[in-house]
């Protein structure tokens, strides 16, 4: 009875793996793409770009690159710029280095598409064809707003990748990515459109309307080209999210279209233009529809206008909601700076506004952003005050209480850079940093800032403590010698 009880069960067993297996195979299988064709084509055009620098300390402000000797405490949860760990990371071993990404060819004579962070001050810049060539490179332009660098290099008949429109990107596309992941040139890698339109804040871009992929994408990545199922780039990878600097699935790519309008702005003009209105805005939270009797949370709430601007001239006022932009549904305040920042100035754009609950119309002249991306607004009624030694490179305004939120310091004193060149740039500050101390100084004001800062001599290195979107780094500018 046990032998025959065995033998049933074992028969049973086999019949159910049997029937599963016949299940299997009658389901009728979906085969998956084949990237083999895009990588042959257009593969020899992606390159691998290499930022050297003389002294590390002089590595972009946004890209300190991969020979750091530490890294500083960072949250959970950090962002890399394919490169680079983020955060204020101001200050950099006193040493030389080499910074890695990638990069793509746009047209045979040489002209190359890469991210800005990839090059920024870099003193000399190699790329490395798949062909084993290699090529000194001109930086020809480059905007930090999008993080896109414009590069030449002095060859023919190069091959070309082919670029496509980023506006038919939808959701659950197949993308593949193609690029030198911690240096590993050539590496291949696919996945699909998350999200398009993606915005990640006020902080962090927000003038680009990201792509999101789950393509992974590591360190050295950077620069490189995303590619459609026709072989067509439309996009350029920028920015992962990770918990440990690897790939998570949440890749950030910069839209072709956005990329190729700064190229030809950049191959032309040596910069590029965006478009401002001129206010300041935020979500609608519940409490705040609640309070203006709005029926959801949808658009951009006005908490702010620029004196004299597009939005004032226009008859916008502080408490307008902008739920739409040149026929854009505007669903939250993220979606609303790439928008405005991709029209070009001079044009008039149509908003859909909620005033006191009632819809309207208005008419909007844009006008021409600041090159440096912070809003007028943000500096208006403090009176500039350059250092007190133009050897630093520095142009400093006393922080007034509107400031503090848009900068994310809710400190007390310091000063706030509204400009930098010069050995202020190559240390890597920025607009929108805050200087807390100079030496052992604290500096609650542009006053105390030239005093402290009236002695500098060339030759002479100056230490700042400066606070960026929060976190504090101290920061060495050393003056050339004369």
């Amino acid at each position: 009875m046990l032998r025959r009880a065995r033998r049933m069960a074992a028969v049973f067993v086999l019949l159910c793996f049997s029937g599963a297996g016949m299940a299997l195979a009658a389901t009728p299988t979906v085969a998956l793409p084949d990237f083999t064709g895009i990588v042959q084509k257009y593969g020899p055009a992606v390159v691998n770009v290499v930022a050297h620098y003389k002294h590390a300390s002089e590595m972009g402000d946004d890209h300190p690159g991969e020979q750091q000797t530490q890294e500083p405490q960072l949250p959970e949860i950090f962002r890399h710029f394919f490169g680079m760990p983020f955060g204020p990371q101001l200050q950099r071993p006193d040493r030389g280095g080499e910074s890695l990404g990638s990069g793509f060819i746009i047209s045979a004579d040489g002209y190359i598409l890469t991210n800005r962070h990839v090059v920024a001050n870099a003193d000399s810049v190699t790329v490395h064809l798949p062909d084993h060539r290699s090529f000194p490179a001109k930086v020809v332009g480059e905007d930090k707003i999008y993080d896109i660098a414009l590069l030449k290099i002095n060859a023919t008949k190069l091959p070309t990748v082919q670029i496509g429109n980023s506006d038919d990107l939808q959701p659950g596309q197949w993308v593949v990515a193609i690029g030198s992941p911690f240096g590993l040139d050539h590496s291949v890698s696919a996945g699909i459109v998350s999200y398009v339109g993606r915005a990640l804040g006020s902080q962090d871009q927000p003038a680009v309307p990201f792509i999101q992929t789950d393509v992974p994408i590591n360190r050295g990545n950077s620069g490189g080209p995303l590619f459609n199922l026709q072989g067509q780039v439309v996009g350029m990878n920028s920015q992962i999210f990770s918990t440990s600097g690897g790939a998570m699935g949440l890749s950030f790519s910069i839209p072709i279209n956005l990329a190729m309008d700064a190229e030809r702005q950049l191959k032309t003009k040596g910069f590029v233009s965006r478009g401002m209105i001129g206010v300041g805005i935020q979500d609608v939270s519940s409490d705040t529809a609640k309070a203006m009797h709005l029926s959801d949370e949808n658009g951009a709430l006005i908490r702010s206008v620029q004196p004299d601007g597009p939005a004032a001239k226009a008859g916008l006022k502080i408490g307008d909601v902008i739920t739409g932009f040149n026929g854009k549904k505007i669903y939250d305040s993220a979606q609303l700076p790439p928008a405005v920042a991709m029209t070009a100035p001079g044009t008039e754009a149509t908003l859909n506004v909620l005033r006191d609950g009632k819809p309207m119309t208005v008419k909007v002249r844009v006008a021409e952003m600041p090159r440096n991306g912070l809003s007028p607004e943000l500096f208006a009624g403090a009176p500039p005050a350059t250092s007190g030694s133009n050897l630093l490179g520095l142009t400093v305004q006393d922080i007034t209480s509107g400031m503090r939120q848009q900068l994310g310091y809710s400190g007390k004193g310091g000063v706030v850079i509204t400009d930098v060149e010069g050995p202020a740039a190559r240390a890597g500050l920025s607009s929108g940093d805050v200087i807390l101390r100079v030496g052992n100084k604290p500096v609650n004001s542009v006053s105390e800032f030239r005093r402290e800062t009236a002695n500098v001599k060339a030759g002479s290195t100056v230490l700042l403590l400066v606070s960026r979107q929060g976190q504090n780094q101290f920061v060495a500018i050393s003056v050339p010698e004369k």
